[in-house]
């Protein structure tokens, strides 16, 4: 009570001082709102605004790119605006706005925007995925990360890895003949291989090997948390005041920034692998960004960086869209018959394909394989101009966030009648297909300078495999040992991440014939002797550097 009547004394309690605080704060919330309204006029059509929170409460608890296609539907305009907080997020969800926006004008939409969970709270300006690209210094580093990377997996440099990432597919091959029930574990065994010679000269031989299960786990769990959200931490986008709070007594911060316990004189896993590929015999990327660092001053970090984009990116999309391509040859059959006639008449039994095999149908099968249901479901890592910019009369505003919703742009009826439906004619040239900016028929892989550097990589790796999956495998039914009766598929069960594959269904695998078989365990024996020299360890976990 004394302690009340200090306060009184002093004044704080007089209720002038309330209502003069409450006036400024109200006044300021007035203000603030009327800015948020200007600037909504001037925007893109979306849903209307509350104050401070924008619209962040009306999103989706899962799968959000659902919504922003219906938003897109409902105001009738491909781009709409969506208030996270007080920063509006442009959707683009249109195959020809997101042309003209992200690819015509890469120019204006190479940046990234203000990012809390992703940038300022995790890799921050190191990372080539978060990297603003505003003043001349950023564009500089920027260059230089990407010009590292595409001498990794640039478009000439992945046709000399085509050796042994056809051998660790002849691999997958075999590995399906003898456990088949296993087929997520050898896709994600097959891509983190490839990755891992490429980046650090090392193959990985077993699925139960840490950087497959350690790895692959902080991927998915990046993808869950990298989505536009109503739920902490992504919440924090719309509340940024809030990472301002210390760890120790902010709960919503938890798992979000972490440093790592690095070893003595190092810095973090990624870096420690490298440093360790640097010193192996097998010629890698690691080597490559070591050599070249002096020359561009590379921080540690970035070192690191590059080396785990490789490893990150690499591993779980490629793994993820495998998976996909299993569900679509489940699902639709009828696909396949064409493939199986072009297969047997151009690669024969004796032999599975192979890289000099012209396959048109194989080509259109994969390309639908990407659309279909692509792994980046919303494009990555949004986009930012570094100008104010304007579209059929709209202003998108300097720095705000612009997402390409890819889940809407591959299952629009005008481009891609009946999306749902898996149809490889639609990129045969015939009465299916349709018009669609670019040369490739998708945007699987993003736009601009923000696009994928790895796409090649994949692509090459993805057209190998899916073919010699269709050239080996019939996927039937799966059969409950209950009922006797066929286990159905949804085509629709995906997870919610960012990077979203399907969730576990079961099939049966079967050699289409005895000579495939035969030649299935001829080539996998084989091309286990070929990946010999790239046989190796590791002395680092991922575990073992955070906690």
């Amino acid at each position: 009570m004394a302690i009340l009547q200090d306060f009184s004394r002093t004044g704080l309690f007089d209720s002038s001082n309330w209502w003069s605080f409450l006036i400024v704060a109200g006044s300021a919330l007035v203000a603030d709102y009327v800015w948020m309204l200007y600037w909504r006029w001037k925007m893109p059509p979306g849903p209307f605004p509350w104050p401070i929170v924008g619209n962040t409460f009306s999103l989706p608890n899962v799968k959000p790119w659902y919504h922003f296609e219906q938003l897109s539907k409902d105001y009738k305009s491909p781009i709409i605006t969506f208030w996270i907080g007080r920063n509006p997020t442009i959707w683009v969800n249109d195959a020809w706005a997101a042309d003209e926006l992200l690819v015509k004008r890469a120019g204006i939409y190479c940046s990234r925007p203000r990012m809390l969970v992703f940038a300022e709270l995790g890799a921050g300006q190191w990372n080539l995925l978060n990297m603003h690209t505003v003043t001349p210094a950023q564009r500089e580093r920027f260059r230089v990360q990407r010009k590292l990377t595409h001498q990794g997996v640039g478009v000439q440099q992945v046709q000399k890895y085509r050796s042994f990432q056809n051998d660790e597919n002849k691999v997958v091959a075999l590995d399906l003949l003898k456990t088949p029930n296993k087929y997520v574990e050898h896709f994600e065994r097959y891509a983190t291989s490839v990755v891992s010679i490429i980046g650090f000269g090392r193959r990985i031989s077993k699925a139960t090997d840490p950087l497959i299960t350690e790895v692959i786990a902080i991927m998915h769990q990046a993808a869950a948390l990298n989505v536009p959200g109503k739920r902490f931490p992504m919440l924090l986008e719309t509340f940024p005041i809030l990472a301002k709070f210390p760890n120790w007594m902010a709960p919503w911060k938890h798992g979000l920034g972490k440093s790592g316990t690095p070893r003595q004189g190092n810095n973090d896993f990624f870096y420690s692998l490298a440093e360790e590929a640097n010193e192996r015999e097998q010629d890698n990327y690691s080597k490559l960004v070591f050599k070249e660092g002096p020359k561009y001053g590379l921080h540690p970090r970035e070192v690191s960086a590059l080396s785990g984009n490789l490893l990150g990116a690499g591993s779980d999309t490629s793994s993820s869209t495998l998976i996909t391509c299993v569900l679509a040859m489940r699902a639709f059959p009828e696909a396949l018959s064409a493939a199986y006639e072009e297969l047997d008449r151009v690669v024969g039994g004796s032999r599975s394909p192979d890289f000099t095999d012209d396959l048109p149908y194989m080509r259109a099968f994969v390309k639908e394989v990407f659309r279909w249901r692509s792994v980046a479901i919303i494009g990555g890592q949004p986009h930012a101009p570094i100008q104010d910019d304007y579209w059929n009369g709209y202003l998108i505003p300097k720095g705000s966030w612009v997402q390409g919703n890819v889940w809407a742009i591959h299952h629009n009826e005008r481009e891609f009648p009946d999306p749902d439906r898996f149809n490889p004619l639609r990129f045969m040239n015939g009465p299916d297909s349709r018009p669609f900016p670019g040369e490739k028929g998708y945007m699987t892989f993003g736009w601009g300078r923000r696009s994928c550097s790895g796409q090649y990589l994949a692509e090459q790796g993805t057209f190998l495999s899916v073919a010699r999956l269709v050239w080996g495998f019939r996927v039937d039914p799966a059969i409950d040992e209950t009922t006797g009766k066929e286990i159905p598929v949804d085509i629709f069960n995906y997870t919610d991440g960012l990077n979203w594959r399907p969730r576990p269904f079961k099939v049966n695998f079967t050699p289409r014939t005895e000579e495939i078989r035969d030649t299935i365990a001829r080539e996998g024996e084989k091309a286990l002797q070929d990946l010999a020299p790239f046989e190796g360890e590791t002395k680092y976990q991922f575990s073992t550097f955070y906690t």
